[in-house]
């Protein structure tokens, strides 16, 4: 027997929370979906030693009217009901609107030696690091793009460990344009002078790649190339991530119209967060990467609309435009250079699964011939890393998505039944 609830929030993130408190205070029955223990999205993931942000403290708080559903796996959807696993079982929740605020992942391009033991992303270290993983005193390496390796970088500092260099690929143009944008977004420029001077003494470098990590056993030093040529940096763990790519597994899965102009598909919606399906919504980094005030105040808006508050949703539209100009002012600044995707030779693994390397896809017009010849994208990850890899090198755009989403145990498969998951096109195969 399905539970049913007026509002059902996926993702327990900043735009997750912002959404089903806003809904919550309506007056319906809202419930929050997410895989972690903890609300919070990796933005604000809990840091065994030093807890959350003040900011995140109080979002929290406000949840007190919602349900929280975590440790939960949402497995499908379709006609307004979702299939979740959860450590004691599956559920079926039945929903009026569906908010998916599922975020986004790290983007990892391969180079040689990016599968050697101590390679991390950026963002994955910084993870490691809050849960408790032994930093403390070991040589960094923090690269790749964007403003992720700063709050890395101040992270992994935080927790002992001797962040060597900051290693940013965007031209030093770009980042002075960036740095001079920032004064009409204020408390963004305030962000960033006191990231910086919790940085004070680490060297950031811009025009600054890693063409390689190298060891035998596992990382021993990176190559990095930079205007003035390249050198080689001891390490211990290099820590590299280019960016973000929203999403969308879920959204595709529900039947949401993807806007698919850019390397990685993001979900189509209107100005009120509306997807093509009735009754979704969507909000945050899965409409495209813009950053924690626009998840926020997108977040916001969904829960509105969620609840048929149409007013309310929109006279928060001018503050979502002014978050979203942030984002572009991102998106242009940061954008990869050509030399990023020219990393990878031959001979170097892509898909870190099943050790698929480059040259063995290179024959191949597709990305199903490819997998059926090599297993590429077959692995633990089903293609997540090599799949959003190979689209950002040019390779295979993203396909579409089948059930279940994510791993799962076969009780929860079986407990489709004759349920109507199990039996229709974009339902589960038992």
């Amino acid at each position: 027997m399905a539970e049913h609830f007026d509002v059902l929030v996926v993702g327990a993130g900043p735009a997750g929370m912002a959404a089903a408190q806003t809904a919550a205070t309506h007056g319906l029955r809202v419930g929050m979906i997410d895989a972690h223990a903890h609300p919070g999205g990796q933005v604000w993931r809990r840091d065994v030693r030093h807890g959350v942000p003040r900011t995140a403290r109080q979002a929290i708080a406000a949840l007190s009217t919602v349900e929280p559903l975590l440790q939960s796996t949402v497995l499908a959807v379709q006609a307004r009901e979702l299939l979740l696993e959860t450590p004691h079982g599956s559920r079926h929740l039945q929903f009026d609107s569906l908010v998916l605020a599922t975020g986004a992942r790290e983007l990892l391009l391969p180079f040689p030696g990016w599968t050697l033991p101590g390679v991390n992303g950026a963002g994955g270290l910084q993870a490691l690091a809050k849960q408790g993983w032994p930093i403390a005193g070991k040589r960094v390496v923090v690269a790749g793009s964007g403003l992720l390796l700063l709050a890395a970088a101040a992270t992994l500092r935080k927790h002992g460990a001797r962040v060597l260099g900051i290693h940013e690929q965007a031209p030093a143009g770009a980042i002075a344009a960036f740095a001079w944008q920032l004064r009409h977004w204020p408390a963004r420029m305030m962000q960033a002078v006191g990231l910086r001077a919790r940085l004070a003494g680490i060297p950031y470098r811009t025009g600054s790649i890693v063409r390689a990590a190298e060891g035998a056993r596992g990382l021993c030093s990176v190559v990095v190339e930079g205007p003035r040529g390249a050198r080689r940096i001891d390490c211990d763990h290099l820590a590299i991530g280019y960016g973000l790519v929203p999403d969308t597994g879920l959204a595709q899965l529900a039947g949401c119209t993807m806007d698919r102009s850019g390397s990685h598909p993001v979900v189509a919606v209107d100005a009120l967060l509306r997807t093509s399906v009735d009754g979704v919504y969507a909000a945050g980094e899965a409409c495209g990467i813009g950053g924690l005030a626009a998840a926020r105040v997108e977040g916001r808006i969904a829960g509105h609309m969620a609840a048929g508050a149409l007013a309310d949703a929109s006279a928060l539209l001018p503050e979502r435009e002014h978050a979203r100009q942030f984002a572009r002012l991102l998106a242009h600044c940061f954008a990869l250079s050509p030399r990023v995707r020219q990393l990878a030779d031959a001979n170097t693994i892509v898909c870190r699964c099943e050790d698929v390397r480059l040259g063995a896809i290179g024959a191949f017009d597709d990305a199903r011939a490819a997998r059926l010849a090599t297993r590429c994208g077959m692995g633990a990850c089903q293609g997540r890393i090599c799949g959003t890899a190979l689209a950002e090198l040019g390779y295979f755009p993203r396909g579409g998505m089948r059930p279940p989403l994510f791993p799962a145990r076969l009780a929860t498969l079986a407990s489709t039944g004759s349920h109507p998951f199990s039996n229709d096109n974009r339902g589960i195969s038992t």
